[in-house]
């Protein structure tokens, strides 16, 4: 969005200036030594960014889901990774929406205040995927607690986090009407858990995202600790997706602005032939294409955002948002990379980290084909494909 028309400037340079702070070494060296931001985070967490989306009754800053997005935007387009941060957003809104008044009490004033973290949302199984109805993770109710076992995997966060939230299976999909009926979720207390019912195993990937799996082996957990009413925690978790999908829509958009910027300026001082690389159209085009679906994907994320905060129905949007701008940072990736040819290989000029970045929103957290699956069948009206 262009600043001069951006009613968010005072915000983005707030959130500009903290993140100058950080500056590409910074983030480098975390990557290289796939160690977690802690600085960075206490950062964002003393300025109350972390905790925008919490309510001022509870210690939070009380933002719209448009402000979240532009913390989120910010720090990718300053070179940072803002994946850290929009877990935390984004998870703590099930417990808004649907814990109960004694859970909100006691925990959002505490992950306002950044005395607790909240970054970890355990839905995804092996043998399930994107099938999240078919999830083997289950909770048997026992008197006052449920007796949890099973295995989570791509759990992002979950070594860094006091809590996480956990979706299971409280009634077997055979004896459910419907298959999204019989799923909870509930807020696991890491501090105490691990150790004890609960096994974190890391797994290395191709980029610094800190995932892992969990294993669950008779974790007690207590029934005060369930979301909501048993068996609705697909719908819960539903109602979590869309500002997720808002969130990294605003990422990818941010992420998409840091390439543009850096092919563009390269462009310019490069010389070859005696000329800059950039008065070259086979150079210019793909730059401003790219430069082009930034800016649509970027409306279409204001959109989405704004029908969420009317309490209108946005999930079309929501994805479309997401979709648009996971691929016009993807395209902005390459064009980036292909602009600096063998320079953008070498990790001093820092591309390759933020290409490994970009190109995990093609897959996750919703992978494109799903995507164009749903506006398909919600939108177009489409036979269900799978």
């Amino acid at each position: 969005m262009d600043i001069i028309l951006d009613p968010h400037t005072d915000l983005r340079r707030h959130i500009r200036k903290l993140c100058a702070q950080f500056p590409n070494t910074y983030w480098q060296q975390i990557d290289a030594e796939n160690a977690y931001p802690t600085t960075f985070v206490q950062a964002m967490t003393d300025a109350g960014y972390l905790a925008a989306l919490i309510p001022e009754a509870y210690g939070g800053g009380g933002s719209t889901l448009t402000e979240a997005s532009i913390i989120l935007e910010e720090i990718n387009r300053s070179g940072g990774n803002a994946a850290i941060c929009h877990a935390q957003m984004y998870i703590m809104g099930t417990l808004l929406r649907h814990g109960s008044p004694a859970q909100k009490e006691q925990y959002l004033p505490q992950i306002a205040a950044g005395q607790l973290r909240l970054q970890a949302f355990g839905v995804t199984e092996p043998d399930a995927g994107s099938d999240t109805t078919r999830i083997r993770t289950a909770a048997l109710r026992q008197g006052d607690h449920y007796l949890i076992n099973g295995q989570k995997i791509w759990t992002s966060r979950v070594a860094h986090s006091d809590l996480m939230l956990l979706l299971a299976r409280t009634t077997p999909l055979e004896q459910v009407e419907k298959r999204t009926r019989g799923l909870s979720i509930f807020l696991i207390d890491l501090r105490t858990a691990v150790g004890n019912g609960v096994t974190i195993q890391p797994i290395p990937t191709m980029i610094n995202h800190h995932t892992a799996q969990v294993f669950f082996d008779n974790l007690r957990v207590p029934v005060a600790n369930r979301i909501g009413e048993e068996g609705e925690g697909f719908r819960y978790l539903l109602d979590s997706l869309n500002a997720e999908r808002i969130l990294i829509a605003a990422e990818c958009i941010g992420d998409g602005d840091w390439f543009v910027e850096r092919a563009v300026n390269y462009a310019k001082e490069r010389i070859v032939f005696d000329r800059p690389i950039g008065q070259n159209q086979g150079i210019q085009f793909p730059i401003a294409k790219a430069h082009i679906n930034l800016r649509a994907a970027d409306l279409m994320r204001f959109q989405a955002a704004t029908l969420f905060e009317q309490g209108q129905p946005c999930g079309a949007e929501a994805n479309m948002a997401k979709l648009l701008a996971a691929d016009a940072a993807w395209e902005a990736a390459n064009a980036t990379l292909q602009t600096f040819g063998g320079f953008g290989f070498a990790r001093e000029y820092d591309i390759e980290r933020k290409f490994r970045e970009t190109r995990l929103y093609q897959v996750a957290p919703i992978s494109t084909n799903l995507v164009l699956s749903y506006v398909a069948q919600h939108v177009l009206g489409l036979p269900r494909s799978y």
